[in-house]
This record gives C-alpha cells, structure tokens and sequence, in this order.
C-alpha cells in the first residue's frame, strides 16, 4: 500500500523533490534582507565573494574592478579587491516527534518538515556547501555530520523518511520532557562556528532552557527557525467539524464548539508568540511554515521575504 504523501513521505518521495528545489535560487538576485541569507552571504548560497580592500590599480588587474567614485575623489584609478568565501557548512535538525503528527488542511507538520529539510538540503549541497542533520522523535537521535556528498544527503535523506514512517496514532511514547533541548545541545557539538542551522520544529517543550541553547547556538552561527505550525493555531473563525486521521483510522474534533477550538487554538499560539518573541531577542530568523500549505511554495516565498535586522558583530 502506498502512504498518503500528506500523511508520510517516503524516502523516494523526498528524492523527487530534488527536480523542484532546483527551480529555487539562493543567488544574489535575492534581496540582501532574505531571510535564509544570514549574517554571511554564502550560509545558504553556497561560496561568494567578499570585500577585502581598496587599492591602486596595477598593469594587468580586471577594470570592472575599478570603482569609479573612489578614482574620481583620489585623481588615480582605484580598484576593489575581493576575496571568494569558503563553503560553509549547514545543519538542519528535523523534528519527528508525535507532538509533529498532526495536521488539519493538507499535510501533517511532520511531513511539511521533512520536505522543507529536504529541498534545502538539495540546493546547499549544489552549491558545493557541506550538508549534515540531526533527524529526531521521541526515542531517538539520528545524526549525519555534515559532508560534501551524495552519500551524506541520501543518509539525512533516509533518516527522516525512517523516523517519519514510525508516526501513527497507535503509537505510545513515554514523556520526554527536555529531549528538544538535549537535541539542541547536541546542535551546538556539531555546530562549532560558521554554520548555517536550521531547526524544523513546532518547539513543543521549549522552556528557559531553549532560550538558553538556541542564543548559544546563535552567537557564533546563523540560526534559522522553521516554525512548523497548524493553521488551526491561527484560525479563529474555524468552526467546522474536521476529521482527522493517520491514514487508517479518523477521530471527529468538533471545533464549532467554543472550549475545543480555545483549547487547541491557545496552545498553537502562545507558542508562536514566544518563539517569536525570542526572534527579537536572540539573533536568529523566524519562518513561520504552515502545513496547510504547500511546502514548496512557502519556501519559494520565504527565500525572498523580509528578515528582522541583524546586529552587526
């Protein structure tokens, strides 16, 4: 039987998706405010250049370099000299958890997670930057250094469709109450400096303690939030009754009903305030990804959004 792609993907389900996220650019053309471009112009475009000096022109140097307003002001041809950036890394942490498996539109979080990690994956490593993951749920962690291969993505690749194909409505977990902030502890090992991290999550847990390890993370890497949510989170004029379902069995959630849809809308939300909150406290960019839409267009959206400002280190 093949899964509801809404529901699970699979791992030949993600490798399509490497035709789609090749339409998406990473490029300059982008506005220099994109919120994946980061506090250094290569974290998701792959190598570029950077400004080193201004100097006199010498026999033999390229006049495009030339900057025509210097040489104007000093009465001598001037060029600017630049340097090309080396790769940098990237690690996208991927949230699992049954806290994930749940959707009311289009897809389930966990699924919209999966695909986004998946076409950005795609589009680092063709760009010659390394790629690595942390893949998790409510029982284990499974981790892919970051490296410049195939084989590397098609193991993240795989990781994610493994822990994704475990999510049912039978399934039982025990509480695992801090395993958000163990995984990102786990982040920052791998995360030295320089890294592009993104987290793709719907932070169910977070605490003091997330603050704590996501302004580490932060300090010395670009740190970009996917905020997986529900619109259900958002919705408040939803009054419908929904069925949901896992593919084999389906429950009725009466959301006309006044207490069921303030209990579920409140928890989605206070949540989406106080990760947005940290946005302006930490360092980091926020992308809300709503699962009730297509993931491939959110993420074309995103790559040409508006990021918060970024303090100058």
């Amino acid at each position: 039987m093949i899964p509801d792609p809404r529901i699970h993907v699979t791992l030949e389900h993600l490798r399509r998706l490497q035709g789609p996220a090749g339409g998406l650019s990473f490029l300059p053309r982008q506005p220099s405010a994109s919120v994946l471009n980061g506090r250094h112009v290569s974290r998701l475009r792959g190598r570029g250049l950077n400004f080193e000096e201004m100097r006199d022109y010498l026999p033999g140097d390229d006049i495009r370099a030339i900057d025509w307003k210097a040489t104007a002001r000093s009465g001598s041809p001037h060029v600017r000299v630049f340097t090309e950036e080396r790769d940098r890394p990237a690690l996208l942490v991927v949230d699992q958890r049954m806290s994930m498996f749940f959707g009311t539109r289009l897809n389930m979080k966990s699924v919209s997670a999966a695909e986004a990690a998946a076409i950005a994956a795609f589009r680092i490593l063709s760009y010659g930057d390394r790629i690595g993951g942390i893949v998790f749920d409510d029982d284990q962690v499974l981790e892919t250094p970051p490296k410049r291969s195939q084989r590397a993505l098609s193991a993240f690749l795989s990781h994610i469709a493994r822990l994704n194909a475990g999510l049912n409505a039978d399934r039982r977990v025990s509480p695992a109450p801090g395993l958000l902030n163990r995984v990102l502890k786990q982040t920052a090992r791998l995360a030295h400096h320089d890294h592009l991290v993104i987290v793709l999550s719907d932070f169910e847990g977070i605490d003091k303690d997330t603050h704590r390890h996501l302004a580490g993370i932060a300090t010395h890497n670009d740190l970009i939030l996917a905020l997986v949510h529900d619109p259900v989170a958002r919705d408040e004029a939803l009054t419908e009754r929904l069925v949901l379902g896992d593919g084999d069995r389906q429950a009725e959630v009466d959301f006309s009903n006044q207490g069921v849809r303030d209990s579920v809308s409140s928890f989605g939300s206070e949540r989406l305030q106080q990760i947005f909150r940290w946005q302006q406290e930490i360092n980091l960019s926020v992308v809300p990804l709503n699962c009730g839409l297509d993931t491939l267009e959110q993420m074309r959206k995103y790559l040409a959004a508006s990021a918060p400002r970024r303090r100058v280190r």
